[in-house]
């Protein structure tokens, strides 16, 4: 008889009665992790002790890294090590006062068996909200269960009340009432004609969506599976940052100094400095001019219709940030690229569709709003933001919740104040980009909006759409907004349209949000619709959140 060397397993031991255990996800990079960890300690500081008001303890789970000088799960690897010694059954606490990368902790998610609870700060400096907003679309879209709570004040007693529930019963329910599904939506004739006739074109003629490398930043939530984006008439053509690369070095100089030359026509305010490591450098910004040329002729190569490109993962050490490309690639009045042989101008007269992050959600999403907008004679410009931080505005201007979209880097420059004139490129942060490169920033102008995103959830793709305005604040209240974030990126005030801010939080399943300007109010509520309907015809489930300018809902 055989005898065999019988692996065994161990199991992590249960934490005693009204213990609950505590990871904290964090950035894969070092520099990231070091400077954000005062603010990830204060956070779980002000959570423990709210947990323990309750009458439960809160344990770590991981200990702080004395060599790395944090306590971060920093590697996906690290993860398993820790949810190995966590029991299935515990309650666990997810907390974040940081970005963080989501696959470093959803393999342990994935197998819990405990009540999970993700939890936020409410700041715009330490940007947890943004985390865990990724966090939760990508439990989502994995088929997990949770709740989730947020806050500026964890001491605050409709917080405890919240965070007790779930403590008592695993669970916490938000109100989500502002939320429509379509089937209960006055639908336009007009426009739901529109919306069927280019979701049957999409399907029938097809398109590409050309993505340099899947799964940036951990984000889960960004990556459509191929059985649930085909069917919708979209095919990816899965390219490499490395092909990105090479192609920026066959870019000449002359080629790249005549983008260059055309940004400073426009008025593009580039903040040079002349040191590589900690200021933007011309240096820099030529090989920038470059990427973007290379990127519009891959996307040409290969007959995309949309492109992502990675932001700089596994790029970041060879190249500048990528933010300058992406922002002019989205506007319809752009550097002119020819083909490698001189004759063709390439996607002339519009945009090369970009989404960035490669985060395929926004993809499909750019790609239908550019369709929905050019049929409607609408501006086609488009761009998803980080939900970052919302706050009431300190000047008294206006007396409404004001949302701070930011996005990492770059926006179109049609939608600045000023268009190009009003855009300015900084140097990316230093701790994320050792190689430089320039943002393409600057404040969004007044106006109305479309917001979208499209995200997985039951094996299925669905869509949220709303209205908001896009509002004009002070330049004091602008710089403060822009100080408590990131002031190199590019900044949005927006008025979400029937949705509070916690309805927001609790209904959003995703750190990133579509935009779009319309000419008008009126315009803007076709072009909601229009693409509501395209998304139905496609197969997506389509919900409404919110109410119209003057108030009244949709039905």
């Amino acid at each position: 008889m055989a005898l065999y060397e019988i692996p065994k397993t161990t199991t992590a031991k249960k934490l005693k009665q009204n213990e609950v255990a505590l990871v904290a996800s964090g950035d894969l990079r070092l520099s990231a992790n070091k400077v954000c960890w005062p603010a990830q300690q204060e956070l779980e500081s002000e959570l423990a002790a709210a947990v323990k008001s309750c009458g439960y303890s809160l344990k770590r789970a991981h200990s702080e890294n004395k060599t790395k000088k944090h306590g971060f799960i920093d590697s996906q690897k690290y993860g398993l090590d820790v949810f190995s010694k966590i029991h299935p059954e515990t309650p666990l606490i997810v907390a974040e006062a940081v970005w963080q990368y989501s696959h470093h902790v959803l393999h342990g998610l994935v197998a819990h068996r405990g009540p999970i609870l993700t939890v936020a700060n409410w700041s715009g400096t330490w940007p947890g909200l943004v985390g865990v907003l990724n966090l939760n679309g990508s439990l989502t879209k994995a088929g997990v269960k949770y709740s989730s709570l947020w806050g500026e004040d964890f001491s605050d007693s409709t917080f405890k009340k919240k965070l007790s529930r779930w403590l008592d019963s695993g669970k916490i329910n938000h109100a989500t009432s502002h939320v429509k599904p379509w089937k209960k939506v006055a639908q336009p004739k007009n426009e739901k004609k529109l919306g069927a006739a280019l979701a049957e074109q999409l399907q029938q003629d097809r398109a590409i969506m050309g993505v340099f490398d899947e799964g940036c930043m951990g984000m889960f939530n960004a990556i459509i599976p191929d059985h649930l984006l085909n069917p919708t008439g979209v095919f990816k053509e899965r390219m490499s940052q490395s092909a990105l690369y090479f192609e920026s070095t066959q870019v000449s100089d002359r080629e790249a100094k005549a983008v260059f030359d055309w940004f400073v026509k426009k008025g593009v305010d580039f903040q040079f400095g002349k040191k590589h490591a900690t200021e933007l450098t011309k240096a820099q910004v030529m090989d920038q001019c470059k990427m973007y040329i290379a990127a519009v002729r891959l996307a040409d190569d290969f007959g995309c219709d949309t492109i992502g490109i990675q932001y700089q993962q596994g790029l970041k050490d060879l190249m500048p940030a990528s933010d300058l490309v992406e922002g002019t690639l989205n506007n319809v009045d752009r550097p002119p690229v020819k083909s490698r042989d001189g004759r063709r101008v390439l996607y002339k007269g519009q945009p090369v569709v970009h989404f960035n992050e490669v985060d395929e959600c926004a993809g499909l999403d750019a790609l239908m709003t550019y369709r929905v907008h050019k049929a409607m004679k609408q501006p086609v410009e488009t761009t998803l933001h980080d939900l970052r931080w919302g706050d009431w505005d300190q000047s008294g201007s206006t007396d409404q919740y004001v949302w701070v979209f930011l996005i990492s880097g770059s926006a179109p420059p049609a939608h600045f104040t000023g268009g190009w004139k009003g855009a300015f490129s900084a140097r990316q942060p230093a701790m994320y980009f050792p190689s430089g490169g320039g943002t393409l920033a600057g404040v969004s102008k007044p106006g109305e909006i479309v917001w979208s995103r499209i995200y997985v959830e039951n094996n299925k793709l669905k869509m949220d759409l709303g209205r908001a305005e896009v509002v004009k604040l002070p330049k004091s209240e602008t710089d403060r907004r822009w100080q408590a974030t990131t002031p190199q990126w590019p900044i949005m005030h927006a008025v979400t349209y029937g949705v509070s801010r916690d309805q927001m939080m609790a209904r959003h399943k995703s750190n990133h949000i579509q935009v779009a300007y319309a000419d008008s109010p009126a315009n803007a509520d076709k072009a909601m619709l229009a693409k509501a309907a395209m998304a139905a015809a496609l197969g997506m489930e389509v919900a409404i959140c919110g109410t119209k300018k003057n108030g009244k809902d949709w039905t």
